[in-house]
């Protein structure tokens, strides 16, 4: 059965529905199987006691709550538990009472934290008030019973906790009111405070799939989210929002940990956090239970294992974490390569040299020994014991074994590097290729050339490089061109570490020629683009191979335009706002009508913005003079009339408006009077000024155009509008 069906989300819930219709004899095995496969599924259990309790099997009923309260912190299965204690001590008289009381205490230990614990604080309270008395001291020690557990639930967030304030305040002052006015003023702070945690709690609390299973991580969105919202949940509760005392708020984030299990039971990081916060939290007794606990909810998980085993080594438990470390190996038909090294260092570590040479000497037989083993066992008799003859021994021995390996090859050279042993380095590498196959010895030559190339002479260097060239090529298909030199192999002899003797340009066309030269007698085939483009640019825009090699498409490059701000683009679609757009010269226009570019462009400009552009001059090359553009700008006479009031006529012929249908617009009349009202006092001078003002030639500076726009304002019969434009930001247009 496959992990997918047996953690069967639906099919369980199936199973569980059809549990509930079945006699209890009959739906016992079924609810096994389901809380076999979920352990921690609240709902499942509380279900199954319920079908047990229907028939008063009390033994069955404190069986299953005996295997399932302490794991699965949920307040239904909870208030179901002291549902049945009541109800079995309802007839006991004050033993009863005693008994349910004790229940009551150990649940609110357990559980008295969660968010919806309300209703359990308040049948708590409700049933410390229902306990008889026989006399006033009684009375007194029942009502210091309901005071101190109103006090833990009005500083407990919970969804119920302005409620149970609310009770709080009326049982303090239905005692005494002397009294009550004291204590209120006492818990008021705490309350306000667990109340604003509550708030915030709430808020990681909704977040979270109180009903979902617990399966294995198979990497959904769902799971994803779930582990989020658990993980955003720990962090809050461990910076202690309430600023409530260490204990109690490990105590609560204690408890936070063991529901988030409930729903990522099958997540080894929440094990392992769970456990190390106990271990960091001093208490490394709880963490080691916690790590027992996670073992038989995973038992295959070697990272847990590990984990523990250093936990219990860190503490000095040599004899507990050498246990872990068995347990790791198993058999030796199933121990793997990496539990056998780890074992080594471990031995190494605790008990000496000898203790781990005499484990490798078995180890070696085992029919799951890889040359990983013979490696880092040789590397730690060479790095730790220093014995570097035994390590070249032990090397050896594997060659024997590992010829076929080409990592382990490469793990010997360097060895033999570290002893500058350079000779042999040269005899290992002439075994190794006589031996292996030369689809299997790229690393091997690969390796062999950085060698020559660091250490060896000219000579040596381009004899092993012929060579490699040689065996690579009658492994593949590249023929003769393989035996070639190129630039390729400079690049290689005289590059060190990351500094190379080209530049990455030079080194992308340097590949990109190699590649080209590989697959230059293959079929090319030539994609044709749309348009027509030229024959070579064709064959450029994309290159493939054969079916037996890698398709590679590369863009169209006789699309592509170098970007230059000053170039004229032509129109090619709609008008977008900031794109320039290349006009024709103004003899392309005659009298009868623009080129239909220039009608298309003038259309969806607004008719004073259309007339400005279409009295534009023609402008080759760089951009515009500023203040020559400007100067066209005063000396145009631009219509100013709403966009509404244009037509076609207008836009194509540009006439200026007269003075009289401006006079109607309200639009331009507080600009107008305005301009009237600044300049009252001095309309005879400015009329005396203006001939000389428009005689004068053009100003170059942007500041003095705008005063020279002021006066000829101000100097106009008919009024002036000024208004906001794209171009300079402000201009104004004047009629005549």
């Amino acid at each position: 059965m496959t992990t997918a069906d047996k953690y069967n989300v639906e099919a369980a819930e199936l199973l569980a529905n059809e549990a509930s219709h079945l006699p209890i004899s009959e739906a016992v095995p079924v609810y096994e199987q389901l809380l076999a496969t979920f352990p921690t599924a609240a709902k499942y259990w509380k279900q199954y006691v319920e079908a047990h309790m229907a028939v008063n099997n009390d033994d069955a009923v404190k069986h299953i709550f005996s295997r399932c309260l302490l794991n699965c912190l949920h307040i239904p299965l909870w208030r179901c538990y002291i549902r049945f204690i009541r109800k079995v001590n309802d007839k006991k008289g004050i033993e009863g009472q005693e008994e349910t009381r004790k229940a009551f205490d150990f649940m609110l230990n357990y559980v008295g934290a969660d968010i919806a614990s309300g209703p359990v604080w308040m049948e708590h309270t409700a049933f410390l008030k229902s306990l008889p008395t026989q006399n006033l001291a009684e009375e007194t020690q029942r009502m210091t019973s309901v005071r101190k557990a109103y006090q833990k639930a009005i500083i407990t967030p919970t969804h119920h906790i302005e409620q149970l304030w609310r009770e709080y305040e009326n049982f303090e002052n239905s005692v005494s009111r002397a009294l009550a006015k004291g204590l209120l003023s006492e818990y008021q702070p705490k309350y306000n405070s667990a109340r604003a945690v509550y708030r915030e709690r709430k808020k990681f609390a909704d977040e979270i799939d109180w009903n979902m299973l617990a399966v294995p991580p198979s990497g959904t969105s769902k799971e994803e989210m779930q582990w989020i919202a658990w993980k955003r949940f720990l962090a809050f509760e461990k910076g202690n929002p309430q600023r409530i005392d260490s204990a109690s708020a490990n105590k609560r984030i204690a408890f936070t940990y063991e529901q988030c299990l409930m729903y990522l039971y099958h997540y080894p990081d929440i094990w392992y956090d769970y456990a190390t916060w106990h271990a960091k939290s001093g208490s490394v007794d709880s963490a080691i239970k916690i790590f027992q606990r996670a073992l038989k909810a995973l038992p295959d998980s070697e990272m847990l294992k590990y984990a523990y085993a250093e936990l219990e080594e860190s503490r000095g438990s040599i004899q507990a974490s050498k246990k872990v470390y068995e347990s790791l190996l198993g058999d030796d038909g199933n121990a793997t390569a990496l539990s056998h090294i780890q074992f080594i260092r471990f031995l190494r570590r605790t008990e000496g040299v000898e203790a781990a040479r005499k484990y490798f000497m078995d180890a070696r037989k085992s029919p799951n020994c890889t040359y990983h083993v013979y490696v880092a066992y040789a590397m730690m008799a060479f790095c730790l014991d220093k014995d570097a003859k035994f390590a070249h021994n032990i090397f050896e021995a594997g060659l024997k074994r590992f010829m076929h390996e080409p990592s382990y090859i490469l793990e010997y050279a360097d060895f033999l590097s570290r002893l500058n042993d350079d000779r042999n380095i040269r005899a290992l590498f002439e075994r190794a290729l006589s031996s292996l196959p030369p689809e299997e010895s790229v690393e091997i030559w690969k390796r062999f050339t950085q060698f020559e190339q660091t250490y060896g002479d000219l000579s040596s260097i381009l004899k092993v490089e012929q060579r490699r060239k040689e065996a690579l090529s009658r492994a593949g298909d590249e023929g003769e061109s393989a035996l070639d030199s190129s630039l390729q192999d400079v690049i290689s002899r005289y590059s060190f570490m990351d500094l190379w003797p080209c530049s990455s340009k030079d080194m992308d066309h340097l590949t990109r020629q190699e590649w080209l030269s590989k697959n230059i007698s293959k079929k090319i085939e030539k994609p044709t683009p749309a348009n027509g483009v030229s024959s070579v640019d064709k064959s450029s825009s994309a290159v493939s191979t054969t079916s037996n090699s890698v398709k590679v498409v590369y863009p169209d490059t006789s699309k592509m335009v170098v970007y230059d701000p000053r170039q004229k683009i032509g129109l090619t679609g709609p008008l977008q706002p900031g794109v320039p757009v290349a006009l024709p010269p103004n003899d392309t226009m005659g009298a009868a009508g623009a080129p239909n570019v220039l009608k298309d462009i003038l259309k969806t400009l607004p008719p004073a913005l259309a007339t400005f552009v279409a009295n534009l001059p023609a402008v080759e090359g760089p951009s515009p003079d500023v203040d020559f553009v400007l100067a066209i700008c005063l000396q145009s006479n631009i219509p100013l009339m709403p966009v509404r009031a244009a037509n076609s006529t207008q836009l194509q012929t540009g006439p200026a408006p007269s003075t009289s249908d401006l006079s109607g617009s309200s639009k331009f009349k507080p600009t107008r009077d305005r301009h009237a009202g600044k300049r009252k006092d001095v309309d005879k001078q400015d009329d005396e000024d203006s001939t000389t003002v428009q005689s004068q030639p053009l100003p170059r500076d942007a500041f003095k155009l705008r005063q020279l726009r002021k006066a000829r304002g101000a100097s106009s019969q008919t009024g002036s509008a000024s208004y906001g434009s794209a171009f300079s930001g402000e201009m104004s247009g004047s009629t005549g």
